[in-house]
């Protein structure tokens, strides 16, 4: 304990010595005491200041005012001379010797009284504004006080060599630490590849791990990715025991693409690496290549690989790669030369005519399709590792770890959370276990239970409740009947998502209720599937037009889904006769100015587009009409209760006619990684 304690005032010391010892786990190797220039403006702004403030003050002298000046000493005869100062706007004042044996002196002197008979300076001094009219304003005091001796006046100036020196070096100093202050942020600060101000632009950011810098994160803080984690490990394993793979031929690989949606632990990952890896692991983002200055990005690129090369073999990853590896010559009008420079640098490093042995570059981006051709050939990024979102099982591996730090009851059924939160990453799952924290924390509970993770996914979905918003009473009937509708078509239709749960209560920014529903883990798509899910989307809208005889502005995410989803089918499926099998998808269509068809073919997409929302809506009408019933049973089962579970529905209108493990039919034509969202 006594260790620690001396250690920390060690710590503690060294942050205000200017002559500290650069310990080698500081950013590189020891090099003896080094000396931080800043300490020479502090010291000489203190000294600067110091002397401004002191400039008019006598070592000798008595500060007294006016005031005293003159009932005290000049009315009693007591004054032998004055000396005004010119240029210190102060009157110095000399008593007679004999009068200093006086009470009043005694007490103004105290302990100076017997230098003050010694010395032949000036024993008070009073300050005074307009020094030069100090002489006429005297000699009207004796002409007004006949009784009053007069005194001789013996203006003098002091002699400077330091005040002007002042004058003229503190605006320079201030100048120049404005100046080096500037340099140092444009030069990305101490912090930024190397701390060298301006000098350094060209300098690499990258932030190094080495054998002196810890990382907390490894390979068993990382779940649901087994496979991702395989090749990463695979790639760990290469250059701690490379015969092991070079003994067959085999060579080292050039470099690994972390791809996947966010927050699925692509970054995770890399630092899990950089913790398990027995060697140098350089890390930085992209957009840290980025400069305004032309040529900074290259060099910044050339200098990264040169420290690389020195550390080697090392893994280097580049978070958000997309910042400077999107395609080349796409768009003319939109180009960026500097980026363009930085990209080609990068190639050449990653497998140029010199090549680099035992350099592993490894990347993280979430869109691989703007990247360039050239940059995911073999040679540079040799793989590419896809990181998707987690399936049943992955996300209650990821519950598992995210779980080990909370207080959680035994009764928690860690299997049903995950089935519970699909299509949630990983970053999304160590929310809802943080947020049921907090919740049962506000509750006042020693432990988590189910119910406040059920509160927390509540949340993540749809924000954060609304408990004092005021509804009217004839909205919070539309939105029951809204809601019921989203309930009933997904209980009748066969190929919807099963539902979950239901309620009113609002949530969030604008979520006056909403339907959850748990998607099935799937990643292929049929035209019924997809239609049925239009019919889902669009029954809160239908659901209104029955009951009221009129719609309102409640459907307005409905509606934007829906669209979405049909134009898609439309126009990157090939769902649709007219139009045909012709997908207009591009990658890159955020950087397009035109269309990528003609005005007839547009026309005809709009027109097969609004067919198919309304052949959707008048099957959703038909639907909701025969169920008529049912829906109103809900509704008024949410005015009553504002929250329906599964078996809550279950009780009200039955069971449901479909089998929750459906097969896909075989004409199974389309594939998509984002299925329509789980919650109405």
């Amino acid at each position: 304990m006594m260790n620690n304690e001396s250690e920390n005032r060690e710590k503690k010391s060294n942050q205000f010595n200017p002559f500290r010892k650069k310990e080698s786990g500081e950013g590189g190797p020891s090099k003896g005491p080094s000396f931080s220039f800043y300490w020479i403006y502090v010291i000489a702004a203190v000294l600067l200041i110091g002397y401004q403030v002191l400039r008019g003050v006598s070592p000798d002298a008595r500060n007294i005012t006016e005031l005293e000046f003159k009932q005290k000493m000049l009315s009693q005869n007591d004054v032998a001379k004055l000396e005004p100062v010119k240029n210190k706007d102060v009157v110095r004042v000399y008593i007679i010797k004999d009068s200093l044996d006086k009470k009043t002196y005694k007490d103004l002197l105290g302990d100076k009284l017997v230098y003050a008979k010694a010395s032949k300076g000036p024993h008070f001094q009073f300050s005074y504004s307009k020094i030069d009219d100090y002489q006429e304003n005297l000699n009207k005091y004796f002409v007004e006080h006949q009784t009053v001796r007069e005194v001789p006046v013996e203006p003098v100036t002091d002699p400077e060599f330091f005040g002007p020196l002042v004058n003229f070096l503190f605006p320079i100093l201030m100048f120049g630490l404005l100046m080096v202050l500037m340099m140092r942020k444009m030069g990305g600060g101490a912090g930024g590849g190397g701390g060298g101000g301006i000098f350094s632009i060209g300098k690499s950011k990258a932030q190094l791990f080495d054998k002196g810098t810890k990382v907390n994160i490894t390979f068993t803080d990382v779940a649901g990715l087994d496979e991702a984690k395989q090749e990463v490990m695979e790639i760990v394993d290469f250059l701690k025991n490379p015969k092991k793979y070079t003994a067959l031929g085999g060579k080292i690989p050039k470099g690994a693409l972390l791809v996947g949606p966010p927050g699925t632990g692509k970054t995770l990952l890399a630092k899990a690496m950089a913790g398990e890896a027995q060697v140098p692991f350089f890390s930085m983002s992209g957009s840290d290549f980025v400069e305004l200055f032309v040529g900074v990005g290259a060099s910044r690129v050339r200098d990264l690989f040169k420290q690389a090369r020195e550390k080697a073999p090392c893994i280097i990853f580049i978070d958000e790669i997309d910042a400077i590896g999107r395609a080349r010559g796409k768009n003319v009008m939109m180009s960026n030369d500097e980026r363009e420079n930085t990209l080609n640098q990068l190639l050449v490093e990653m497998d140029g005519f010199g090549g680099d042995s035992g350099i592993i570059i490894l990347a993280a981006t979430n869109r691989p399709d703007v990247l360039d051709s050239a940059l995911l050939r073999p040679g540079r990024f040799d793989r590419q590792i896809s990181i998707d979102k987690p399936d049943v099982k992955g996300r209650e591996a990821i519950f598992l770890v995210h779980l080990k730090p909370i207080k959680r009851s035994d009764k928690l059924d860690i299997h049903k959370l995950a089935e519970q939160t699909p299509g949630f990453a990983g970053a999304d799952i160590a929310n809802v276990c943080n947020e049921a924290a907090l919740i049962a924390a506000r509750k006042g509970k020693e432990q988590v239970e189910m119910d406040d993770f059920q509160d927390a996914i509540d949340r993540v979905i749809g924000g954060l409740e609304k408990k004092n918003k005021i509804i009217l009473p004839e909205e919070k009937k539309i939105i029951a009947y809204h809601e019921a509708g989203h309930a009933v078509c997904g209980w009748y239709l066969e190929h919807a998502y099963p539902l979950l749960k239901v309620t009113i209560v609002p949530r969030g920014v604008a979520a006056l209720g909403y339907a959850q529903y748990t998607p099935k883990e799937q990643y292929l798509y049929n035209t019924e599937q997809l239609t049925d899910q239009m019919c889902m989307t669009l029954g809160g809208r239908a659901s209104e037009e029955i009951f009221f005889s009129k719609i309102s502005t409640g459907a307005q995410n409905d509606l934007q889904q829906v669209t979405k989803l049909s134009y898609a089918m439309v126009t990157v499926y090939g769902m649709n006769e007219k139009v045909g099998n012709i997908s207009f998808y591009d990658p890159q269509q955020d950087q397009v100015f035109t269309k990528p068809y003609s005005e007839e073919t547009g026309k005809l997409i709009d027109e097969e587009v609004r067919k198919l929302v309304d052949q959707a809506y008048h099957r959703t009408i038909q639907l909701l009409t025969e169920k008529k019933a049912e829906v109103e049973k809900i509704a008024l089962a949410l005015l009553d209760r504002e929250v329906l579970h599964q078996q809550d529905v279950e009780d009200l209108i039955g069971k449901r006619p479909f089998s929750e493990k459906k097969i896909l039919s075989d004409d199974v034509d389309v594939a998509t990684e984002n299925p329509p969202a789980p919650a109405q």
